[in-house]
């Protein structure tokens, strides 16, 4: 009888063994997203006329997560409006409701936040709307730390938008500087993910800060689909440079990098192509 336990349950623990390696592996898709703030100026392609393209295009991409650039408080109700599987958050830089916020959206089947937070690229980091370096305009970084539900998983995410002038690359320096140091104080276990508009090209100096802590999405993944360059410009022809990135440091294998540049009667939903990744996650 005692055999027949043993034997029992080892058939029992090979089953679980069996339907755990035949389980679809769980994956997390990462999107970044400069959404172009609503000028008038913009004529055609101002916010109302390229407003539901946008939204179509993440609903067909369907991240998980989402970080924005450049997106004002009408265009953020607008698009949980029209996409109530997500749930966002978010300060404007000048720490309300008048200016450009660093929004995030999370699918709510999906994602869990457990905790949020803001911090300003300056030498006053917990001041809402403070500016150092010369830059011309506060600049900052939205902050999650998500549990993927049904799983083990938490994460740490971290998006910002850095200054965009020529003459800003010392202060986008100083700005990752900056953000490297929040990440340095987590533990080196917690997975993270940051994404961006940095308004500087993957593999130059400013990058070069972050690549020593974080690894590039767009370089690790097993797939690479669209342009390297994510601004046009609502041309669709891509610039010489990838400004727009999804940095990673976690135990994760990216499945798939996609610079998005789906248009419609050549209207495009922005003048950056969004950019997704698609990480496959550790059990």
């Amino acid at each position: 009888m005692r055999l027949y336990n043993v034997m029992h349950m080892i058939r029992l623990l090979l089953l679980a063994l069996l339907a755990a390696s035949l389980a679809p592996a769980q994956t997390l898709r990462v999107m970044t997203f400069n959404v172009r703030l609503p000028l008038a100026s913009d004529g055609p392609d101002a916010w109302p006329f390229r407003r539901d393209l946008l939204v179509d295009t993440v609903r067909a991409k369907a991240p998980d997560l989402m970080g924005t650039q450049e997106l004002f408080h009408e265009q953020g109700l607008y698009i949980a409006e029209n996409l109530p599987d997500y749930a966002w958050f978010g300060v404007s830089r000048r720490g309300n409701q008048q200016d450009e916020f660093m929004g995030v959206f999370y699918r709510k089947d999906r994602l869990t936040l457990l905790d949020s937070g803001n911090f300003w690229l300056s030498e006053t980091p917990e001041r809402p709307g403070s500016i150092s370096w010369n830059m011309s305009l506060p600049r900052m970084v939205t902050w999650g730390l998500f549990q993927v539900n049904g799983a083990a998983t938490r994460f740490l995410y971290l998006n910002t938008h850095l200054a965009h002038r020529d003459i800003d690359e010392a202060a986008r320096q100083k700005s990752l500087r900056l953000i490297a140091c929040r990440i340095g104080l987590y533990d080196e276990a917690m997975p993270i993910v940051l994404t961006g508009d940095f308004n500087t090209p993957a593999g130059g100096a400013s990058y070069g800060i972050l690549s020593p802590l974080l690894k590039d999405a767009w370089n690790h993944a097993a797939a690479r689909t669209g342009p390297e360059g994510t601004f046009h410009g609502f041309k669709g022809k891509p610039g010489p440079h990838r400004i727009d990135w999804i940095m990673f440091r976690a135990p994760w294998q990216v499945k798939s990098a996609e610079s998005i540049t789906g248009n419609r009667d050549g209207r495009y939903p922005s003048d950056h192509f969004p950019v997704l990744a698609v990480f496959e996650l550790n059990p």
